[in-house]
């Protein structure tokens, strides 16, 4: 699933030119004299201060943060709060950008709060991830990735920042080595085994980890919920979201590949899409034991997305229909 980082996004992209040469001027000043101190332009030896290596930004703020995309790449992470793919990959994204050595700064975004952001940078699904350097946006990935190819992604990014003159530092209090952070919410001792297999990427001993938690403990609602987006995220595992989609299409009534394509829409954020497809399969299908695979599918991915969220009630709503 690893993605061939271009230069630049091509025709129909966000054009940050005129951040580029804003943040080209004397100083890095922003008009009316804000914006980041440090220096001259194109980050080379450069270090600036900042208050943070992950920033949360809005539509008024990202300008000002953007400006230090000539001393560091700036990852953009387009969010929501209900996405819980975003969920899984924003720890990532977070712990790696604090591994960097100030070489890369984070911009969260979350898009239901910052449409003007979502729409500049053509987010057709979350969580997208995207770079800027240089002033000029970078397409990274969407969806959620394994903690290693998310790393793959940040050295190359950092190899073709180097490429353009971009190879500044930052400073903040929350890099690794620096003062310690607040302490981040402890992991139950029982849940450890699992996360640390999570965080390596090894998604098959995580699941067996999280079943063997939930056998001694059923109500455990953390193990279940980081348990469903561990299935998720291996069952899409080594296989890229064209051989998904061909597959599909070319085997319509393949229960096992229409299935796959709801989970990369799911993983996506496309979960409208992935309910539609599953529900309409579920009620042209007549095989029982089809039928109950895809029930299982579908409340797993309604776990995924969020028992409370509206799309999910509603789906759930036209199954019970379809039962009844």
């Amino acid at each position: 699933m690893t993605q061939q980082i271009p230069e630049r996004i091509p025709g129909g992209g966000m054009d940050l030119s005129h951040l580029a040469a804003r943040a080209q001027s004397p100083r890095g000043e922003a008009a009316g004299g804000g914006g980041p101190q440090g220096g001259a332009p194109g980050g080379g030896g450069q270090v600036v201060d900042v208050p943070s290596v992950v920033l949360d930004v809005t539509d008024q703020t990202f300008e000002q943060v953007a400006q230090l995309s000539t001393v560091v790449p700036i990852v953009v992470d387009l969010w929501a709060e209900w996405c819980q793919p975003c969920k899984t990959l924003g720890p990532i994204l977070e712990r790696v950008t604090r591994e960097s050595g100030g070489r890369v700064v984070l911009a969260k975004v979350d898009v239901d709060a910052n449409p003007g952001l979502a729409q500049a940078f053509q987010a057709q699904s979350i969580p997208t991830v995207v770079a800027i350097v240089g002033g000029r946006p970078v397409p990274l990935f969407q969806g959620a990735l394994p903690e290693p190819q998310v790393r793959e992604f940040f050295d190359r990014l950092i190899e073709l920042a180097e490429q353009q003159g971009v190879a500044g530092r930052v400073s903040a209090p929350d890099l690794d080595g620096a003062p310690e952070a607040p302490a981040e919410p402890e992991i139950p001792p029982a849940h450890l085994a699992a996360v640390e297999a999570a965080e390596r990427g090894d998604y098959a001993t995580a699941i067996s980890e999280y079943e063997a938690v939930l056998a001694k403990a059923p109500a455990d609602a953390e193990a279940r919920a980081a348990l469903v987006q561990l299935r998720l995220l291996h069952r899409l595992e080594g296989l890229s979201a064209e051989e998904i989609r061909a597959g599909a299409a070319a085997a319509p009534s393949d229960v096992d590949a229409q299935m796959r394509v709801a989970d990369l829409d799911v993983s996506g954020g496309h979960v409208e899409d992935a309910f539609l497809r599953l529900l309409e399969l579920f009620e042209a299908n007549r095989e029982d034991a089809d039928r109950a695979r895809i029930r299982e599918r579908l409340l797993e991915l309604f776990e995924v997305v969020g028992v409370a969220d509206p799309r999910v009630i509603a789906a759930r709503g036209r199954l019970a229909n379809l039962l009844y």
